[in-house]
Protein backbone atom coordinates (compact mmCIF):
# COMPACT_ATOMS: atom_id res chain seq x y z
CA UNK A 1 0.00 0.00 0.00
CA UNK A 2 1.65 2.96 -1.14
CA UNK A 3 2.21 5.90 1.97
CA UNK A 4 -1.15 8.35 0.38
CA UNK A 5 -2.99 5.39 0.84
CA UNK A 6 -1.90 4.50 4.37
CA UNK A 7 -2.38 8.42 5.67
CA UNK A 8 -5.97 8.11 4.41
CA UNK A 9 -6.38 4.76 6.14
CA UNK A 10 -5.36 6.61 8.85
CA UNK A 11 -7.59 9.24 9.10
CA UNK A 12 -10.50 7.53 8.50
CA UNK A 13 -9.89 5.66 11.41
CA UNK A 14 -9.61 8.86 13.48
CA UNK A 15 -12.75 10.36 12.01
CA UNK A 16 -14.20 7.38 13.00
CA UNK A 17 -12.70 7.06 15.88
CA UNK A 18 -13.95 10.85 17.16
CA UNK A 19 -17.25 10.00 15.16
CA UNK A 20 -18.33 7.02 17.89
CA UNK A 21 -17.25 9.19 20.78
CA UNK A 22 -18.86 11.88 19.44
CA UNK A 23 -22.26 9.98 19.54
CA UNK A 24 -21.57 8.42 22.47
CA UNK A 25 -20.75 12.05 24.02
CA UNK A 26 -24.59 13.05 22.64
CA UNK A 27 -26.16 10.08 24.21
CA UNK A 28 -24.78 10.93 28.20
CA UNK A 29 -26.00 13.82 27.46
CA UNK A 30 -29.04 13.54 26.67
CA UNK A 31 -29.48 11.47 29.29
CA UNK A 32 -28.75 14.10 31.53
CA UNK A 33 -31.56 16.96 33.20
CA UNK A 34 -29.39 19.70 31.58
CA UNK A 35 -29.78 18.78 27.84
CA UNK A 36 -33.33 18.17 25.84
CA UNK A 37 -34.32 15.38 23.86
CA UNK A 38 -36.18 17.97 21.85
CA UNK A 39 -32.85 19.67 21.18
CA UNK A 40 -31.34 16.07 18.96
CA UNK A 41 -34.69 15.19 18.24
CA UNK A 42 -33.34 11.74 19.00
CA UNK A 43 -36.45 9.74 21.07
CA UNK A 44 -36.36 6.03 22.83
CA UNK A 45 -39.30 4.78 21.14
CA UNK A 46 -38.66 1.58 23.23
CA UNK A 47 -39.04 3.01 26.66
CA UNK A 48 -41.96 5.05 24.92
CA UNK A 49 -43.11 1.62 24.20
CA UNK A 50 -42.79 0.30 27.88
CA UNK A 51 -44.30 3.63 29.79
CA UNK A 52 -47.37 3.32 27.92
CA UNK A 53 -48.11 -0.14 28.48
CA UNK A 54 -47.81 0.60 31.68
CA UNK A 55 -50.47 3.53 31.93
CA UNK A 56 -53.06 0.77 31.42
CA UNK A 57 -52.35 -0.27 34.89
CA UNK A 58 -52.91 2.69 36.60
CA UNK A 59 -56.57 2.62 34.42
CA UNK A 60 -57.45 -0.82 35.81
CA UNK A 61 -60.49 -1.06 37.88
CA UNK A 62 -61.49 -4.26 39.55
CA UNK A 63 -59.27 -6.84 42.11
CA UNK A 64 -55.68 -6.43 40.97
CA UNK A 65 -53.31 -8.85 40.38
CA UNK A 66 -50.41 -9.55 42.28
CA UNK A 67 -48.59 -8.66 39.67
CA UNK A 68 -49.75 -5.19 39.39
CA UNK A 69 -46.46 -2.80 38.77
CA UNK A 70 -48.25 0.80 39.30
CA UNK A 71 -47.89 0.14 42.99
CA UNK A 72 -50.41 3.54 44.27
CA UNK A 73 -53.40 1.63 42.66
CA UNK A 74 -55.30 -1.02 44.62
CA UNK A 75 -58.45 -2.65 44.21
CA UNK A 76 -61.45 -0.97 43.53
CA UNK A 77 -65.45 -1.23 42.09
CA UNK A 78 -65.44 -4.45 43.94
CA UNK A 79 -68.80 -4.45 44.05
CA UNK A 80 -69.99 -3.26 40.25
CA UNK A 81 -73.25 -4.91 38.82
CA UNK A 82 -73.95 -6.45 42.51
CA UNK A 83 -77.12 -4.24 42.40
CA UNK A 84 -78.25 -5.62 38.85
CA UNK A 85 -77.40 -8.98 39.88
CA UNK A 86 -74.38 -9.32 37.88
CA UNK A 87 -70.80 -9.64 37.74
CA UNK A 88 -69.04 -6.45 36.39
CA UNK A 89 -65.96 -6.01 38.29
CA UNK A 90 -62.93 -5.38 36.20
CA UNK A 91 -62.45 -3.29 32.83
CA UNK A 92 -60.96 0.24 32.69
CA UNK A 93 -61.75 3.36 33.84
CA UNK A 94 -61.65 5.55 30.55
CA UNK A 95 -60.13 8.68 31.84
CA UNK A 96 -59.32 10.90 35.23
CA UNK A 97 -62.72 9.98 36.14
CA UNK A 98 -64.45 6.79 38.13
CA UNK A 99 -67.12 5.66 35.42
CA UNK A 100 -66.49 2.83 33.32
CA UNK A 101 -67.87 3.61 30.12
CA UNK A 102 -68.14 0.80 27.39
CA UNK A 103 -67.68 2.13 24.10
CA UNK A 104 -64.51 4.04 24.52
CA UNK A 105 -63.20 1.21 26.58
CA UNK A 106 -64.36 -0.76 23.63
CA UNK A 107 -62.29 1.47 21.02
CA UNK A 108 -59.33 1.21 23.29
CA UNK A 109 -58.89 -2.60 23.18
CA UNK A 110 -59.57 -2.27 19.10
CA UNK A 111 -56.54 -0.18 19.02
CA UNK A 112 -54.50 -2.38 21.36
CA UNK A 113 -55.25 -5.43 19.38
CA UNK A 114 -54.92 -3.53 16.22
CA UNK A 115 -50.96 -2.59 17.16
CA UNK A 116 -50.21 -6.12 18.77
CA UNK A 117 -51.67 -7.66 15.06
CA UNK A 118 -49.53 -5.78 12.74
CA UNK A 119 -46.54 -5.11 15.17
CA UNK A 120 -46.60 -7.88 17.40
CA UNK A 121 -43.04 -9.12 16.73
CA UNK A 122 -41.48 -6.11 16.94
CA UNK A 123 -43.52 -5.74 20.58
CA UNK A 124 -42.01 -8.71 21.30
CA UNK A 125 -38.30 -8.09 20.48
CA UNK A 126 -38.79 -5.21 22.74
CA UNK A 127 -39.79 -7.21 25.83
CA UNK A 128 -43.08 -5.79 26.20
CA UNK A 129 -45.39 -8.62 24.22
CA UNK A 130 -46.54 -10.24 27.42
CA UNK A 131 -47.31 -7.09 28.78
CA UNK A 132 -49.59 -5.85 25.26
CA UNK A 133 -51.44 -8.85 25.93
CA UNK A 134 -52.34 -8.64 29.56
CA UNK A 135 -53.76 -4.97 28.41
CA UNK A 136 -56.01 -6.38 25.73
CA UNK A 137 -57.10 -9.61 28.52
CA UNK A 138 -57.89 -6.71 30.90
CA UNK A 139 -60.53 -5.86 29.25
CA UNK A 140 -61.49 -8.53 27.02
CA UNK A 141 -62.59 -10.58 30.13
CA UNK A 142 -64.26 -7.87 31.70
CA UNK A 143 -66.51 -7.57 27.96
CA UNK A 144 -67.08 -11.48 28.55
CA UNK A 145 -68.49 -10.43 32.27
CA UNK A 146 -70.53 -7.86 30.25
CA UNK A 147 -72.01 -9.75 27.96
CA UNK A 148 -74.67 -11.67 29.67
CA UNK A 149 -77.09 -12.99 27.17
CA UNK A 150 -76.78 -12.91 23.37
CA UNK A 151 -78.86 -9.75 23.08
CA UNK A 152 -77.61 -7.93 26.51
CA UNK A 153 -74.67 -6.28 27.03
CA UNK A 154 -74.01 -4.11 30.26
CA UNK A 155 -72.18 -1.15 28.40
CA UNK A 156 -71.92 1.42 31.79
CA UNK A 157 -71.31 1.17 35.31
CA UNK A 158 -71.47 4.87 36.90
CA UNK A 159 -72.54 8.15 35.74
CA UNK A 160 -70.58 11.31 35.02
CA UNK A 161 -73.01 13.44 36.30
CA UNK A 162 -72.93 12.06 40.62
CA UNK A 163 -69.32 11.03 39.42
CA UNK A 164 -68.16 14.32 38.69
CA UNK A 165 -69.73 16.03 41.57
CA UNK A 166 -67.01 14.29 43.75
CA UNK A 167 -63.13 14.25 43.71
CA UNK A 168 -62.47 10.64 45.07
CA UNK A 169 -59.98 8.08 44.66
CA UNK A 170 -60.89 4.79 42.91
CA UNK A 171 -59.92 2.85 46.25
CA UNK A 172 -63.20 5.46 47.95
CA UNK A 173 -65.69 5.75 46.05
CA UNK A 174 -69.33 6.37 47.34
CA UNK A 175 -70.94 7.98 44.06
CA UNK A 176 -73.50 5.56 42.40
CA UNK A 177 -72.03 2.69 40.74
CA UNK A 178 -75.92 2.30 38.96
CA UNK A 179 -74.87 -0.11 35.80
CA UNK A 180 -76.93 0.02 32.58
CA UNK A 181 -78.00 -2.49 30.09
CA UNK A 182 -78.42 -2.49 26.14
CA UNK A 183 -80.92 -5.40 24.88
CA UNK A 184 -83.85 -5.66 22.65
CA UNK A 185 -85.90 -3.32 24.12
CA UNK A 186 -83.18 -1.04 24.81
CA UNK A 187 -80.48 -1.31 21.44
CA UNK A 188 -77.24 0.30 21.41
CA UNK A 189 -75.67 -0.93 18.12
CA UNK A 190 -72.36 1.80 18.81
CA UNK A 191 -70.90 -0.08 21.95
CA UNK A 192 -72.15 -3.78 20.54
CA UNK A 193 -70.70 -2.89 16.92
CA UNK A 194 -67.69 -1.83 18.47
CA UNK A 195 -67.13 -4.66 21.83
CA UNK A 196 -67.91 -7.09 18.91
CA UNK A 197 -64.58 -5.44 16.65
CA UNK A 198 -63.02 -5.40 19.82
CA UNK A 199 -63.32 -8.88 20.57
CA UNK A 200 -62.75 -10.17 17.29
CA UNK A 201 -59.38 -8.34 16.76
CA UNK A 202 -58.54 -9.57 20.09
CA UNK A 203 -59.24 -13.35 18.91
CA UNK A 204 -56.54 -12.87 16.24
CA UNK A 205 -54.04 -11.80 18.71
CA UNK A 206 -54.66 -14.92 21.09
CA UNK A 207 -55.01 -17.35 18.24
CA UNK A 208 -51.79 -18.86 18.73
CA UNK A 209 -50.88 -18.57 22.62
CA UNK A 210 -54.16 -19.04 23.89
CA UNK A 211 -56.72 -20.88 21.51
CA UNK A 212 -59.20 -21.66 23.57
CA UNK A 213 -59.60 -17.88 24.53
CA UNK A 214 -59.62 -16.91 21.06
CA UNK A 215 -62.20 -19.08 20.09
CA UNK A 216 -64.22 -18.27 23.21
CA UNK A 217 -63.78 -14.21 22.08
CA UNK A 218 -64.96 -14.65 18.65
CA UNK A 219 -68.02 -16.67 19.55
CA UNK A 220 -69.04 -13.16 21.92
CA UNK A 221 -68.05 -10.75 18.51
CA UNK A 222 -70.30 -12.92 16.32
CA UNK A 223 -73.29 -12.80 18.85
CA UNK A 224 -72.63 -9.18 19.66
CA UNK A 225 -72.76 -8.12 16.31
CA UNK A 226 -75.37 -10.01 15.63
CA UNK A 227 -77.55 -8.52 18.23
CA UNK A 228 -75.95 -5.16 17.45
CA UNK A 229 -77.59 -5.02 13.39
CA UNK A 230 -80.95 -7.06 14.62
CA UNK A 231 -82.07 -4.56 17.43
CA UNK A 232 -80.56 -1.10 15.67
CA UNK A 233 -80.52 1.54 17.44
CA UNK A 234 -78.08 4.57 19.27
CA UNK A 235 -77.18 3.65 22.48
CA UNK A 236 -76.79 7.11 24.28
CA UNK A 237 -80.92 6.80 23.30
CA UNK A 238 -81.39 3.74 25.46
CA UNK A 239 -78.71 5.17 28.57
CA UNK A 240 -79.44 8.81 28.50
CA UNK A 241 -76.25 9.46 31.07
CA UNK A 242 -73.96 8.46 28.32
CA UNK A 243 -75.13 12.04 27.00
CA UNK A 244 -72.29 14.97 27.48
CA UNK A 245 -70.27 12.69 27.88
CA UNK A 246 -69.88 9.80 25.07
CA UNK A 247 -72.93 10.84 23.14
CA UNK A 248 -73.32 8.94 19.44
CA UNK A 249 -72.48 11.99 16.79
CA UNK A 250 -71.79 10.07 13.94
CA UNK A 251 -74.61 7.27 14.66
CA UNK A 252 -74.23 3.41 14.49
CA UNK A 253 -73.70 2.54 11.65
CA UNK A 254 -70.04 2.94 10.77
CA UNK A 255 -69.81 0.35 14.03
CA UNK A 256 -71.62 -2.36 12.81
CA UNK A 257 -69.07 -1.83 9.23
CA UNK A 258 -66.38 -1.91 11.43
CA UNK A 259 -67.79 -4.67 13.22
CA UNK A 260 -68.13 -6.60 10.20
CA UNK A 261 -64.45 -5.83 8.59
CA UNK A 262 -62.99 -7.20 11.98
CA UNK A 263 -65.14 -10.10 11.88
CA UNK A 264 -64.05 -10.83 7.78
CA UNK A 265 -60.33 -10.63 9.08
CA UNK A 266 -60.98 -13.31 12.26
CA UNK A 267 -62.74 -15.67 10.67
CA UNK A 268 -62.18 -14.92 6.93
CA UNK A 269 -66.31 -15.76 6.34
CA UNK A 270 -67.49 -13.80 3.07
CA UNK A 271 -70.52 -12.86 4.67
CA UNK A 272 -69.13 -10.77 6.45
CA UNK A 273 -67.54 -9.30 3.52
CA UNK A 274 -70.76 -9.02 1.53
CA UNK A 275 -71.84 -6.96 4.78
CA UNK A 276 -69.21 -4.93 4.22
CA UNK A 277 -69.95 -4.70 0.66
CA UNK A 278 -73.06 -4.38 0.32
CA UNK A 279 -73.94 -1.62 2.86
CA UNK A 280 -71.18 0.84 1.88
CA UNK A 281 -73.68 3.23 0.16
CA UNK A 282 -76.53 3.18 2.44
CA UNK A 283 -74.12 2.98 5.61
CA UNK A 284 -71.74 5.98 4.94
CA UNK A 285 -68.97 3.78 4.19
CA UNK A 286 -68.36 4.65 1.04
CA UNK A 287 -69.86 8.12 1.36
CA UNK A 288 -68.45 9.79 4.39
CA UNK A 289 -65.02 11.69 3.68
CA UNK A 290 -63.66 11.79 7.35
CA UNK A 291 -60.50 13.72 8.71
CA UNK A 292 -60.56 12.57 12.11
CA UNK A 293 -60.53 8.75 13.16
CA UNK A 294 -61.66 8.23 17.10
CA UNK A 295 -64.08 6.94 19.68
CA UNK A 296 -66.98 7.94 17.68
CA UNK A 297 -66.31 7.87 13.66
CA UNK A 298 -64.81 4.82 12.95
CA UNK A 299 -65.04 5.53 8.98
CA UNK A 300 -61.44 6.06 8.38
CA UNK A 301 -60.32 2.87 9.89
CA UNK A 302 -62.86 0.96 7.99
CA UNK A 303 -61.92 2.72 5.18
CA UNK A 304 -58.38 1.67 5.59
CA UNK A 305 -58.68 -1.53 6.27
CA UNK A 306 -60.65 -2.26 3.12
CA UNK A 307 -58.74 -0.60 1.61
CA UNK A 308 -55.76 -2.88 2.48
CA UNK A 309 -57.90 -5.65 1.31
CA UNK A 310 -57.37 -4.23 -2.23
CA UNK A 311 -53.71 -4.57 -1.38
CA UNK A 312 -53.44 -8.37 -1.24
CA UNK A 313 -53.53 -8.89 -5.07
CA UNK A 314 -56.23 -10.48 -6.91
CA UNK A 315 -58.18 -12.13 -4.64
CA UNK A 316 -61.12 -9.59 -4.77
CA UNK A 317 -62.36 -9.50 -8.20
CA UNK A 318 -65.39 -7.94 -10.21
CA UNK A 319 -68.03 -5.67 -7.90
CA UNK A 320 -66.48 -6.34 -4.90
CA UNK A 321 -62.84 -4.63 -6.12
CA UNK A 322 -65.15 -1.83 -7.68
CA UNK A 323 -66.90 -1.18 -3.93
CA UNK A 324 -63.60 -1.35 -2.41
CA UNK A 325 -61.97 0.98 -4.41
CA UNK A 326 -64.45 3.48 -3.24
CA UNK A 327 -63.52 2.43 -0.13
CA UNK A 328 -60.07 3.44 -0.62
CA UNK A 329 -60.75 6.39 -2.41
CA UNK A 330 -62.37 7.54 0.95
CA UNK A 331 -59.34 6.49 2.89
CA UNK A 332 -57.10 8.27 0.68
CA UNK A 333 -59.18 11.11 1.28
CA UNK A 334 -58.25 10.66 5.10
CA UNK A 335 -54.81 9.99 4.70
CA UNK A 336 -54.19 12.88 2.17
CA UNK A 337 -56.06 15.10 4.65
CA UNK A 338 -53.48 14.74 7.31
CA UNK A 339 -50.32 14.88 5.38
CA UNK A 340 -51.87 18.13 4.01
CA UNK A 341 -51.77 17.12 0.10
CA UNK A 342 -55.62 17.45 -0.29
CA UNK A 343 -57.15 20.50 -2.45
CA UNK A 344 -59.34 20.94 0.46
CA UNK A 345 -60.71 19.49 3.67
CA UNK A 346 -56.73 18.95 5.27
CA UNK A 347 -55.98 18.92 8.77
CA UNK A 348 -55.19 21.92 10.05
CA UNK A 349 -51.63 22.03 11.99
CA UNK A 350 -50.27 23.74 14.76
CA UNK A 351 -47.36 26.17 14.28
CA UNK A 352 -44.96 23.78 15.55
CA UNK A 353 -46.43 20.98 13.27
CA UNK A 354 -49.03 18.99 15.09
CA UNK A 355 -52.57 17.77 13.49
CA UNK A 356 -55.21 20.04 14.93
CA UNK A 357 -58.68 18.66 14.84
CA UNK A 358 -60.36 20.61 17.57
CA UNK A 359 -60.01 21.98 21.32
CA UNK A 360 -60.90 19.27 23.67
CA UNK A 361 -58.49 16.30 23.51
CA UNK A 362 -56.83 16.76 20.55
CA UNK A 363 -54.14 14.37 21.09
CA UNK A 364 -56.36 11.39 20.60
CA UNK A 365 -57.21 12.14 16.66
CA UNK A 366 -52.86 12.76 16.60
CA UNK A 367 -52.45 9.35 18.15
CA UNK A 368 -54.89 7.69 16.01
CA UNK A 369 -53.61 9.29 12.78
CA UNK A 370 -50.07 8.11 13.53
CA UNK A 371 -51.76 4.28 13.84
CA UNK A 372 -53.33 4.89 10.86
CA UNK A 373 -50.80 6.41 9.06
CA UNK A 374 -47.84 4.13 9.81
CA UNK A 375 -50.25 0.69 9.05
CA UNK A 376 -50.93 1.76 5.57
CA UNK A 377 -47.27 2.69 4.61
CA UNK A 378 -46.51 -0.70 5.55
CA UNK A 379 -49.16 -2.22 3.71
CA UNK A 380 -48.42 0.03 0.80
CA UNK A 381 -44.57 -0.62 1.10
CA UNK A 382 -45.51 -4.46 1.20
CA UNK A 383 -47.72 -3.92 -2.24
CA UNK A 384 -45.32 -1.91 -3.98
CA UNK A 385 -47.67 0.75 -4.40
CA UNK A 386 -47.79 4.61 -2.66
CA UNK A 387 -50.60 6.68 -2.00
CA UNK A 388 -52.50 8.73 -4.43
CA UNK A 389 -53.69 12.35 -3.55
CA UNK A 390 -54.60 15.22 -5.10
CA UNK A 391 -51.07 17.54 -4.87
CA UNK A 392 -49.06 13.82 -6.13
CA UNK A 393 -48.16 10.53 -5.19
CA UNK A 394 -46.56 10.12 -2.18
CA UNK A 395 -44.26 7.19 -1.17
CA UNK A 396 -44.66 4.78 2.31
CA UNK A 397 -41.60 6.38 3.30
CA UNK A 398 -42.85 9.83 3.47
CA UNK A 399 -46.14 8.73 4.74
CA UNK A 400 -43.88 6.75 7.72
CA UNK A 401 -42.14 10.04 8.02
CA UNK A 402 -44.87 12.22 8.88
CA UNK A 403 -46.35 9.70 11.11
CA UNK A 404 -43.19 10.13 13.03
CA UNK A 405 -42.94 13.79 13.25
CA UNK A 406 -46.12 13.77 14.79
CA UNK A 407 -44.58 10.84 17.59
CA UNK A 408 -42.01 13.25 17.97
CA UNK A 409 -43.96 16.23 18.79
CA UNK A 410 -45.93 14.25 21.47
CA UNK A 411 -42.67 13.62 22.99
CA UNK A 412 -40.72 16.41 23.17
CA UNK A 413 -39.97 18.03 19.19
CA UNK A 414 -42.29 21.01 20.07
CA UNK A 415 -42.03 24.51 20.86
CA UNK A 416 -42.32 24.19 24.42
CA UNK A 417 -39.92 21.16 24.49
CA UNK A 418 -42.43 19.29 26.42
CA UNK A 419 -43.21 15.85 26.13
CA UNK A 420 -46.95 15.31 26.20
CA UNK A 421 -46.62 11.14 27.32
CA UNK A 422 -46.78 11.89 31.15
CA UNK A 423 -43.55 10.23 32.51
CA UNK A 424 -41.47 10.76 29.25
CA UNK A 425 -38.22 13.22 29.08
CA UNK A 426 -37.33 15.53 31.35
CA UNK A 427 -40.23 18.22 30.98
CA UNK A 428 -44.18 16.52 31.18
CA UNK A 429 -47.23 17.51 33.09
CA UNK A 430 -47.18 17.40 36.31
CA UNK A 431 -50.46 17.84 37.16
CA UNK A 432 -52.60 15.89 34.81
CA UNK A 433 -56.36 15.58 35.43
CA UNK A 434 -56.75 12.18 37.01
CA UNK A 435 -58.54 11.69 40.36
CA UNK A 436 -56.34 8.72 41.64
CA UNK A 437 -52.69 10.33 40.51
CA UNK A 438 -53.88 13.70 42.46
CA UNK A 439 -54.28 12.63 45.82
CA UNK A 440 -52.39 10.78 48.01
CA UNK A 441 -52.22 6.66 47.83
CA UNK A 442 -54.67 4.36 48.61
CA UNK A 443 -51.43 2.01 50.12
CA UNK A 444 -49.98 4.68 52.31
CA UNK A 445 -52.89 6.51 53.35
CA UNK A 446 -56.08 4.08 53.74
CA UNK A 447 -57.62 6.89 55.44
CA UNK A 448 -61.10 7.51 53.73
CA UNK A 449 -61.42 10.84 51.28
CA UNK A 450 -64.67 11.70 50.95
CA UNK A 451 -66.62 13.10 48.03
CA UNK A 452 -66.23 17.08 48.49
CA UNK A 453 -62.72 16.33 50.91
CA UNK A 454 -60.71 15.44 47.16
CA UNK A 455 -61.74 18.56 46.18
CA UNK A 456 -61.04 20.75 49.21
CA UNK A 457 -57.54 19.21 49.93
CA UNK A 458 -56.23 17.69 46.86
CA UNK A 459 -57.68 19.12 43.91
CA UNK A 460 -56.86 22.97 44.13
CA UNK A 461 -53.02 22.46 45.04
CA UNK A 462 -50.46 24.05 42.72
CA UNK A 463 -47.85 20.89 44.16
CA UNK A 464 -47.68 18.34 41.07
CA UNK A 465 -49.43 15.44 41.20
CA UNK A 466 -47.69 12.79 43.97
CA UNK A 467 -48.57 9.89 41.59
CA UNK A 468 -46.71 10.04 38.28
CA UNK A 469 -49.75 8.92 35.15
CA UNK A 470 -46.76 6.90 33.60
CA UNK A 471 -47.63 6.57 29.61
CA UNK A 472 -50.72 8.74 29.95
CA UNK A 473 -51.22 10.79 26.83
CA UNK A 474 -52.87 14.18 27.91
CA UNK A 475 -55.00 16.14 25.92
CA UNK A 476 -52.50 18.26 24.57
CA UNK A 477 -51.62 21.88 23.27
CA UNK A 478 -53.93 24.41 21.54
CA UNK A 479 -53.75 25.83 17.85
CA UNK A 480 -51.07 27.73 18.86
CA UNK A 481 -48.68 24.87 20.58
CA UNK A 482 -50.32 26.62 24.19
CA UNK A 483 -50.36 24.60 27.38
CA UNK A 484 -51.23 25.00 30.80
CA UNK A 485 -50.01 22.70 33.15
CA UNK A 486 -53.19 22.72 35.48
CA UNK A 487 -55.22 19.98 37.12
CA UNK A 488 -58.42 22.19 36.19
CA UNK A 489 -57.64 22.59 32.94
CA UNK A 490 -59.32 19.12 31.83
CA UNK A 491 -59.81 20.20 28.39
CA UNK A 492 -55.40 20.29 27.97
CA UNK A 493 -54.57 17.80 30.69
CA UNK A 494 -56.88 15.09 31.31
CA UNK A 495 -55.77 11.65 28.86
CA UNK A 496 -57.87 8.82 27.81
CA UNK A 497 -56.87 5.34 27.74
CA UNK A 498 -57.79 5.60 23.71
CA UNK A 499 -55.10 7.87 23.42
CA UNK A 500 -52.04 6.14 24.14
CA UNK A 501 -53.87 2.67 22.87
CA UNK A 502 -53.14 3.89 19.56
CA UNK A 503 -49.60 4.67 20.15
CA UNK A 504 -48.44 0.99 21.34
CA UNK A 505 -48.05 -0.25 17.84
CA UNK A 506 -46.41 2.72 16.36
CA UNK A 507 -44.16 3.43 19.35
CA UNK A 508 -43.06 -0.36 18.23
CA UNK A 509 -42.38 0.10 14.68
CA UNK A 510 -40.57 3.38 15.46
CA UNK A 511 -38.38 1.50 17.31
CA UNK A 512 -37.74 -1.35 14.87
CA UNK A 513 -36.64 1.79 12.36
CA UNK A 514 -34.42 3.30 14.64
CA UNK A 515 -32.80 0.51 15.59
CA UNK A 516 -32.44 -0.43 11.48
CA UNK A 517 -31.18 2.90 11.33
CA UNK A 518 -28.66 2.72 13.79
CA UNK A 519 -27.60 -0.91 12.38
CA UNK A 520 -27.11 0.87 9.24
CA UNK A 521 -24.96 3.68 10.58
CA UNK A 522 -22.51 1.50 12.71
CA UNK A 523 -22.39 -1.44 9.79
CA UNK A 524 -21.58 1.39 7.10
CA UNK A 525 -19.21 3.09 9.31
CA UNK A 526 -17.64 -0.63 9.89
CA UNK A 527 -17.08 -1.41 5.98
CA UNK A 528 -15.51 2.60 5.81
CA UNK A 529 -13.24 1.23 8.70
CA UNK A 530 -11.96 -1.99 7.92
CA UNK A 531 -11.93 -1.24 3.75
CA UNK A 532 -8.29 -0.47 2.48
CA UNK A 533 -8.19 -0.69 -1.02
Amino acid sequence: MEANQKKEVRALKHFWYLRTWLKALLVFLSSTSFFSPASCYSFDYKQALSLSLLYFESQRSGHLPHNQRVTWRHHSGLTDGLEQGVDLVGGYYDAGDNVKFGLPMAFTITLLSWGVIEYGDLIASAGEYSHALEAIKWGTDYFIKAHTHPHVLWAQVGDGGTDHYCWQRPEDMTTSRRAYKLDADNPGSEVAGETAAAMAAASIVFRRTNPHYSHLLLQHAQQLFEFGDKYRGKYDESIGVAKGYYSSVSGYRDELLWAAIWLYKATENEEYLKYVLQNAYDFGGTTWAVAEFSWDIKYAGLQSIASMLLMEGEKHKGQSRVILQQYRSKAEHYLCACLGQNNSTNVHRTPGGLLYVRQWNNMQYVSTASLLLTVYSDHLRAAGQRLHCDKGDVSPQEILAFAKSQVDYILGSNPTERSYLVGYGPHFPMRVHHRGASMESYKENMGFIGCTQGYDNWYGRHDPNPNVLTGALVGGPNSTDGFRDERGNYVQTEACTYNTAALVGVFARLNRVQEEDAFKDEEGGYLALISDN
